[in-house]
This record gives C-alpha cells, sequence and structure tokens, in this order.
C-alpha cells in the first residue's frame, strides 16, 4: 500500500500542472474534440480537483488508515467499466482498486477515452510495475465495477452476472434551501447546478425552497451545447403549453420529481422541513447528493462542493474499499 500511496502522490504532483505546458494542452484539445461536452476549463477542473482533493499524500494516508484489511493478501484482477459524462469520472474507482491491492483493467468509455489513457500512462510510467493495463476485451476478469446508465446497468447485471460485481446505474441531486442562504452560498448553488454542463450524477437538479422564496441565482457561463439544448426544451414547453420560468440558459419547471431533461432544473415549495426529509427518504435510491445547510443527510454537501467529492464521498453511499477488501 505504501508503494502505491508514492505511486498516486507523485502522479498528483505531476497532475497539477496539468494544461499549463503544450504537451497537456494538446492532450486537452484532442479529450475536446473526442467529447464536445468536454471544455479545457473544465477539464482542467476535473484534473485539478483529482490532483488536490485525492492524491495528496497525507489525504491517501488518512482515507486508507480506516482499512487494515488492506492491501489484500490475494489480488484479484478487477475490471472497472468507466462512464463519460464528466473528465475522468472513472478515476476514484481505478484509485481505489489499486490501493486495495488488487490489479485493475481499465475499459474507459470512448467519450472519456483520451484522458483515461494519459493518466493511466502516467502512473505506468512512474511505476512500471504498477498493475493496471487498459482491458483488450479478452482477458479473464474475477470482479467488475461498472457505471453506466440504467440500460447500461441491466447490461452489466446479465453480462456479469457470474462474478462479483459493484454496479451503478442513474442517480442525480437535489438542494433544499432555507430561504436563508448568503449570495456566496447562492453562487455555490449554482455552481452545483451548472459545472460541467450539469451532467454528473452530483449535478442538482432538483431544488427544493420554502413557500414563498424564489432564489436569484447567477448563472456562470455554459457549454454552447448545453444552450441548443435549452432552446431545445424551452421550444418543446411552449408548444405544450406547460409553465415555466426561463433562466436564459436553462428552464426552470415546478415539479416534485426530477427533470426529465437536460437542461430542465425542477423545483418544489415546501411548507415544512419534514415533508423534504420524507421525500428524500422515498427516493434514497435515485440520489447521489443532498446539496443543504438545513437538514441533516448521510450524503450531505455544503454549497458549492457538490462537485469536490472527497476520498470518503462514496458514489451511490457504497464503501468501494469494503467491497473490494471482501473480494480477498
Amino acid at each position: 500500500m505504501k508503494n502505491m500511496i508514492k505511486t498516486f502522490s507523485a502522479l498528483g504532483a505531476r497532475l497539477l500542472g496539468f494544461g499549463d505546458d503544450d504537451a497537456t494542452r494538446a492532450v486537452i484539445d484532442s479529450a475536446c474534440r473526442v467529447n464536445g461536452w468536454f471544455t479545457p476549463a473544465d477539464i482542467r477542473r476535473a484534473v485539478r480537483a483529482i490532483a488536490c482533493d485525492m492524491l495528496q499524500r497525507e489525504k491517501l494516508e488518512a482515507w486508507l488508515a480506516d482499512y487494515p484489511a488492506l492491501p489484500v493478501a490475494e489480488p484479484r484482477r478487477v475490471l472497472v467499466v468507466m462512464a463519460g459524462n464528466i473528465p475522468l469520472v472513472g478515476f476514484f474507482d481505478l484509485l481505489c482498486v489499486l490501493v486495495s491491492g488488487h490489479g485493475c483493467l481499465v475499459k474507459p468509455s470512448a467519450k472519456d477515452s483520451v484522458l483515461m489513457e494519459h493518466v493511466v500512462g502516467l502512473l505506468r510510467e512512474i511505476d512500471p510495475s504498477a498493475p493496471v493495463r487498459l482491458y483488450d476485451g479478452t482477458s479473464p476478469v474475477d470482479a467488475v465495477i461498472a457505471t453506466g446508465s440504467d440500460n447500461a446497468n441491466r447490461y452489466f447485471r446479465a453480462h456479469y452476472a457470474g462474478i462479483p460485481s459493484l454496479l451503478r446505474g442513474s442517480r442525480q441531486s437535489v438542494a433544499v434551501l432555507s430561504g436563508r442562504e448568503t449570495p456566496e452560498q447562492l453562487a455555490g448553488l449554482a455552481d452545483d447546478i451548472w459545472a460541467y454542463s450539469g451532467l454528473g450524477c452530483r449535478s442538482v437538479s432538483l431544488i427544493f425552497a420554502p413557500e414563498g422564496y424564489e432564489p436569484a441565482l447567477q448563472i456562470p457561463p455554459v457549454n454552447d451545447k448545453y444552450i441548443n439544448n435549452y432552446r431545445q426544451q424551452r421550444a418543446l414547453l411552449e408548444m405544450q403549453g406547460r409553465p415555466f420560468v426561463d433562466l436564459g440558459c436553462a428552464v426552470a419547471v415546478e415539479q416534485c420529481a426530477f427533470p426529465a431533461a437536460l437542461s430542465r432544473i425542477a423545483y418544489a415549495h415546501y411548507a415544512t422541513l419534514d415533508e423534504v426529509a420524507a421525500w428524500l427518504a422515498g427516493h434514497d435510491g435515485e440520489l447521489q447528493c443532498v446539496v443543504t445547510g438545513c437538514l441533516p443527510h448521510s450524503r450531505r454537501a455544503g454549497f458549492g462542493c457538490a462537485q469536490s467529492p472527497a476520498l470518503t464521498d462514496y458514489p451511490d453511499d457504497r464503501d468501494v474499499l469494503a467491497w473490494l477488501a471482501a473480494l480477498d
């Protein structure tokens, strides 16, 4: 494990300057050509978050100190099937597999192959003995971690039925407002909604606010593809005669349910926080995180922090390291 901490700390040091030189700018340009939803600013942000929030030596050591059973005595071959909705979204699973002592076979999404292949290459440069490589589609595997849409999740369940699997489908995030939020908190909420074009499972798409409270959100610059999507959604709602609030780059629709389309933001008013707590409990399987300062929740995030998960903010509230330890 100490070797892996050293390896990932070295990776973090390399990634800190990502985008500051011609070589990494070329990687960014290539990634943006492959996936039009990626922007250079989003890529730099995602890489910086990994370097600063996940790959600092002291953070890695504190995180792994809670898992005395790691590294495992009998390494397995763990396939990681990655999503590609935001830059390097699958990196955390790769990190978990390697620090647990297992070997990692990486199957990146075609939408994020450039960045993930670059990071795997860096890891192998830093430590040629690191048990990580790109999956060739034929090598045997002992276990799998796979993330994708709900349709993809159904395929995963059938395809990997015979081996241990940790599978994830679609989830979304909510914000619960008290009505006393500061301008700084509302600015953070805007980031929680629109960072990475709202494509992440931690992106807020449903807002609960007290009756009579209409928060004023300052909308940050968004991707042109998002603007095109917003125009389509606005036209569709106009044709349907559905009421909505035009936010200039998104449409806000009053409903107590997650919106079905990107660039739609749902909002609902509540009389008591008990109503919201009951709704959250009833929809727990659909939730990734809850941005709020007025309600307790096991996956609560502060305003402006939804897109900066810590090492202990496990997707779907499933402890990945504990699951990997149990494979031994």
